[in-house]
């Protein structure tokens, strides 16, 4: 009998059930139950439930209009974490593959120095494969997860680097709201895989900070809060790709963020919207690497949810 992850099942042997969280070889398993308590066993000492609603079937490739829903803004890599419909404890990990090349997965578990193979399939474009289960009150002791993805394709295209994807999860990444995904039938919370390029201008960035008497003069005072929506940048946001919005308004926040430096502002907000989270997530990455950043944090969440940034210079 081929159980997989995240089936109900029955031990044989006593009164109990629960889902399939792990799968440690062809032959031994581990059931979580209604306790929140995994125990392993032996897949002969388990059977199928059958007429139980088990976890959604992936979904056959169907390629999705890209104004379907907001959430395809951004075509990309993601993982994918939805509760379960049945078990709120238990979640489920999916690779969703929004793009449209195929991809070679593989995910590896790291914990106490010991690296666990976990999943390798391909995942086909506009698809989604489920790659592993685990309870969430259990999540101090997840492991690291590492993901590593190979983007494949028979038309002309520029070449595509494999990724590669570390994720150590900690609560505050599952504190905010599920999304609805089009190419999926359960809302996930969502984390972007494979990331865009950020291009900065090192010389041009090096000519602000030593000419700052001169470069003042030339550059006017930036406002206190910065819309990074598309539409407030470009009037022919409806004609570019979703590379070149990302890198437009990547740019504007680098042209902001220099102006607000040179005129010795104290602290600025960037308003960047919710979406999918990738602008924020890119955004987010670069501050807490930026040397004159002294902290950034969610701006005023009573006017503008999560969709603004408070950056706060040293």
């Amino acid at each position: 009998m081929d159980l997989v992850l995240g089936e109900f099942v029955r031990f044989v042997d006593e009164k109990r059930e629960g889902y399939i969280t792990k799968i440690f070889d062809d032959g031994t398993m581990g059931v979580t139950g209604s306790d929140d308590f995994e125990i392993t066993t032996t897949a002969k000492n388990l059977t199928r439930v059958h007429g139980h609603s088990n976890y959604i079937k992936e979904r056959e490739p169907v390629k999705p209009t890209i104004t379907q829903t907001e959430d395809l803004k951004d075509v990309g890599i993601y993982l994918a974490v939805v509760p379960d419909s049945n078990k709120a404890s238990l979640v489920h990990f999916h690779i969703l593959n929004a793009s449209e090349n195929q991809l070679l997965c593989t995910l590896n578990t790291y914990k106490t120095e010991i690296c666990r193979g976990e999943y390798a399939d391909f995942i086909a474009p506009y698809t989604f494969k489920k790659v592993y289960v685990a309870s969430l009150p259990e999540l101090d002791n997840w492991p690291e997860f590492i993901f590593r993805v190979i983007p494949y394709t028979t038309t002309n295209k520029p070449i595509i680097k494999p990724i590669q994807y570390k994720q150590k999860f900690k609560a505050k990444d599952f504190s905010g709201a599920i999304k609805n995904i089009s190419l999926m039938p359960q809302a996930a919370w969502v984390f972007r895989i494979d990331e865009i390029e950020l291009k900065i201008d090192v010389e041009k960035l090096k000519e602000s900070f030593f000419k700052v008497k001169e470069v003042q003069s030339t550059i006017p005072k930036p406002a206190k809060e910065i819309d990074l929506h598309i539409e407030k940048l470009s009037n022919a946001h409806a004609n570019l790709s979703n590379v070149e919005i990302i890198e437009i308004q990547l740019n504007y926040f680098n042209k902001m963020m220099d102006s607000a430096i040179i005129h010795k502002y104290s602290t600025i907000i960037f308003i960047h919207g919710v979406g999918n989270g990738t602008l924020k997530s890119i955004i987010h990455k670069q501050l807490g690497k930026h040397s004159h950043v002294k902290t950034f944090m969610d701006a005023y969440k009573e006017k503008f949810g999560y969709g603004a940034t408070q950056v706060i210079f040293k």
